[in-house]
């Protein structure tokens, strides 16, 4: 993994990266808020040995930092703690000083560092007096040899408990900045985790390996779609109207000796965008000023006619049994100047209708009468309706959704294609986030250069 592909993976899943900090901010927060707050009391113990009983000064000078370790240890010796106790008037048991009292020392140092804590600062500094005074004194009495009185060391307190108001605990700023580093990190490393385990499509390269066929255009999310999806709704220099212009170029250089006219627009599942793709593909070639037939191919649940405003009772079905002629089943879309052949009726049996030779001679004759026809059909994986189609047509197209068609997909999809005979010219990504339009090598304008360029082209015709 390169840093760019790394940037590109914190890029698409800067949501949990976010979440994951907040969630650890706002965490370490809460528990601060919740967490009693503890006062702490120091006072510092000044141990020097006593030269007239020591009788070599050079181990002297060596006696009392050897041994100033030991001397922490005895802090919380439950003798020491006994007399704490004895001497807070039993404000306190053993068991309870033992998690309030410590002391320090280093191997370097002669001074003892004795630290008492409590929830309120006045308990604190009463611990931290008696405790200081109990440990020099019981320090003096070790080290008193058996049958003397006079100790081998002296201890002096140089600085005496005193009342701290500041809570030493929680610090909340450090724990907040703390919870957030470890919430980036496991941020980032649940995005990777992610990323490794998600099989969905989001690049070219991906989804060309994959289908074996070239990225034909991208169509970038557009929120608008639902109120206005059809390509003659919104304006031309909108980032959908220049993703089918593209769409609409690449189909003639996909084989210039046999241009394909018909063509079969599907997907691999449900809800990746084909209707609205094969319906605003062939309203571009519409646009283009080519005669141009759309035919809702989806048997089983048809939804073109809806798009469009058009009749959807009278179409393919109504035709193949007789019912209607073609010149009488198909409609003309005047927005667009788009013609249309419905889907008619659902029949009980889809797949068998479109095995038909009738159904093959049907899509012969419009291939003779339009310049391009685009068949709306049914997804490739539910159903064998498209792949039927796809062979008696010159190929298809698969639309596939950013973020939501897998690889697995894809590629079962594509060998669907294989199978049956059938060409699959290419992919058509549906729904592409901005963020992520720049990995399919294509170009967008955002909505300042497109008023720029409305107002340059006004500028020209002026």
């Amino acid at each position: 993994m390169d840093l760019k592909e790394l940037a590109r993976i914190l890029r698409r899943r800067w949501s949990t990266i976010v979440a994951m900090f907040l969630v650890a901010i706002i965490g370490a927060a809460l528990v601060s808020f919740l967490m009693p707050k503890q006062y702490e009391s120091r006072a510092e113990i000044f141990i020097a040995t006593d030269s007239q009983t020591v009788s070599e000064s050079a181990m002297a000078s060596y006696f009392v930092p050897s041994r100033i370790e030991s001397y922490a240890d005895l802090a919380t010796h439950r003798e020491v703690l006994a007399q704490v106790a004895k001497k807070l008037k039993g404000a306190m048991s053993v068991d309870e000083l033992s998690g309030h009292v410590s002391a320090t020392g280093e191997a370097t140092s002669v001074i003892l560092t004795v630290t008492a804590t409590a929830d309120d600062p006045e308990p604190a500094q009463q611990i931290g007096l008696a405790e200081s005074q109990v440990l020099a004194e019981y320090i003096r009495e070790i080290e008193t040899p058996r049958g003397q009185k006079r100790s081998q060391i002296t201890t002096t307190i140089t600085n005496p408990a005193k009342l701290n108001t500041e809570p030493v605990s929680p610090k909340t700023l450090l724990n907040i900045v703390a919870a957030g580093v470890i919430g980036l990190l496991i941020g980032l490393a649940v995005a990777l985790v992610r990323d490794l385990l998600d099989h969905t499509l989001k690049g070219s390269a991906g989804i060309e390996a994959t289908a074996h066929a070239p990225v034909m255009a991208s169509v970038t999310f557009d929120k608008a779609v639902a109120k206005h999806p059809l390509l003659s709704d919104v304006h031309g220099f909108s980032p959908r109207s220049e993703a089918f212009r593209l769409l609409r170029t690449n189909l003639q250089y996909l084989d210039l000796d046999n241009q394909p006219r018909c063509l079969v627009i599907t997907s691999p599942t449900p809800g990746e965008g084909k209707t609205n793709t094969s319906t605003n593909l062939a309203i571009a070639l519409a646009q283009a000023g080519q005669r141009v037939l759309l035919v809702d191919g989806d048997l089983r649940r048809p939804r073109v006619a809806g798009l469009l405003g058009l009749e959807a009772g009278v179409g393919v079905t109504t035709v193949l049994v007789g019912k209607t002629t073609l010149g009488e089943a198909i409609q003309s879309h005047q927005a667009t100047g788009l013609s249309f052949l419905a889907g008619g009726p659902i029949p009980p049996n889809p797949t068998e209708v479109l095995q038909a030779s009738a159904t093959r001679d049907l899509i012969d004759q419009l291939r003779g009468m339009y310049d391009v026809v685009i068949i709306d059909a049914p997804p490739l994986l539910p159903v064998a309706d498209a792949a039927i189609l796809a062979h008696a047509a010159d190929g298809a197209l698969m639309v596939i959704r950013h973020g939501k068609t897998t690889h697995e997909a894809l590629h079962t999809a594509a060998d669907r294609l294989d199978s049956v005979g059938a060409k699959l010219y290419g992919v058509v990504v549906n729904m592409v986030p901005r963020r992520d339009a720049g990995g399919y090598q294509y170009y967008y304008y955002d909505d300042d250069q497109l008023l720029s360029l409305k107002q340059t082209k006004v500028n020209a015709q002026d």
